[in-house]
This record gives structure tokens, C-alpha cells and sequence, in this order.
């Protein structure tokens, strides 16, 4: 199977395609630039802006499934514009190059706690706040999707180093809401975090769905 994993140089995309090649998959690599990408006989590196409309579908077709971990820079001034134009291009572009199946890889802040998103709440951190509310406004776009096999992944609340760093294997799901530890906490490693996407992809368990894992 061939996965198309868009923003394959970044903090998820990396560990993703890592995950995909230990687990014996053929993956086309995209990126802007694609020096950090590593050489691999299952590795195909493809340079593209994915502003570019027909550079992308020619990127992406011919492969099973794609895979964005796009992000539009979390110092990007501009950050909800180009996330949100972005997503939207990613989006169009897989249905034109052919794919049925599609991964998005979101943010936590649209996770609910009593109905209420994260990234609504006053305490949500102001410096990742634009991001987390495009990923959290594109959810509601991609719920709309009626021609893709569309699944949106939301990391724990904690994704960092200290959330673990390290793969283990095991992880805990629900859809929409965060998933909470014996010690009142969301975590997950970003390793782990990439065992969870590619295990949808071969388990195919939330079609059209939204889901979230953690410890």
C-alpha cells in the first residue's frame, strides 16, 4: 500500500513516516523542502507547495491514502488564513487526484469538556490559539465531506517529550472527547501518536469520524 504523507518533514510527520516504513509501507514523502527527509528504498520525496493545486494532485495520485500533517507554522503571523487555505487545497486535491481514503491529523482544541471546545475556554495558551482554532473550524468543514473516506485524528491534550517520548504501543480512544489518565492528565508521545494513525489506516475503525487518543 502506498501513503502519501503530506508536511513529512514536521514534528508528527516525521515520526509518521518512520512509523509507516517500520510497518513495511510504501510512502511518498511531501514536503516543501525535502533534505530531512530520509533515504529509503520505501521512501519517495516529493518537493511541492501545497498551494500549488495541480502540483499536489500529481503528487498525490497513484497512492491509496493520504495522510496531511500540514501545518502553517505556529509563528506564522498568518496562521488561521494559511492553515484554513491550505487544508482546503489539500482537501479538493485529494478528491482530484483520485483517493478515496483521507487523513487529517488536528489539533486538540476542538476537543469538548462538558459541550464546550478547549480552545473556546479563557485558559487555553493565546500563543497556539490561532492554530488550534483553524484545526478545531476545518473539523466542521470536513464533517461536511461526502466524497471522501475522511477521518480526523485529535493528539492528547500533552504531546511532548514529557508526554512519554518513547513508543509503546498502547493508547486509549474515544471521539470527542479528551482521554483522561489515573492522574487527571492527556497524554500521548507523538511516537505513539503515529502508531494510532497508521493503526486506522489498517483497521479502518472511524470512517467519517473524528477521534482522539491518549495513555
Amino acid at each position: 500500500m502506498k501513503v502519501a504523507v503530506i508536511g513529512s518533514t514536521g514534528y508528527v510527520g516525521t515520526h509518521l513516516v518512520k512509523e509507516l516504513v517500520d510497518r513495511n509501507y510504501e510512502v511518498v514523502a511531501l514536503a516543501r523542502h525535502t533534505e530531512g527527509i530520509p533515504s529509503n528504498d520505501s521512501i519517495t520525496k516529493v518537493a511541492v507547495d501545497i498551494n500549488n493545486h495541480d502540483q499536489l494532485v500529481s503528487a498525490l495520485t497513484g497512492t491509496d491514502i493520504v495522510v496531511s500533517a500540514f501545518n502553517a507554522g505556529w509563528t506564522n503571523p498568518n496562521l488561521y488564513e494559511d492553515f484554513t487555505k491550505g487544508a482546503l487545497t489539500i482537501q479538493q486535491a485529494v478528491k482530484d487526484a483520485g483517493v478515496k481514503r483521507f487523513i487529517v491529523v488536528g489539533g486538540a482544541g476542538s476537543l469538548l469538556i462538558e459541550g464546550n471546545r478547549l480552545v473556546d475556554s479563557p485558559e487555553f495558551p493565546k500563543e497556539i490559539k490561532p492554530g488550534a482554532l483553524a484545526a478545531a473550524d476545518y473539523l466542521d468543514i470536513i464533517r461536511k465531506e461526502d466524497q471522501l473516506e475522511w477521518t480526523m485524528i485529535s493528539p492528547a491534550i500533552e504531546m511532548n517529550p514529557q508526554a512519554g517520548g518513547k513508543r509503546t504501543g498502547k493508547y486509549r480512544t474515544d471521539l470527542d472527547a479528551p482521554v483522561f489518565d489515573h492522574e487527571g492528565r492527556s497524554r500521548l508521545s507523538v511516537e505513539d501518536l503515529a502508531v494510532a494513525i497508521v493503526d486506522e489506516i489498517e483497521n479502518k475503525q472511524f470512517i467519517n469520524k473524528r477521534f482522539t487518543a491518549a495513555y
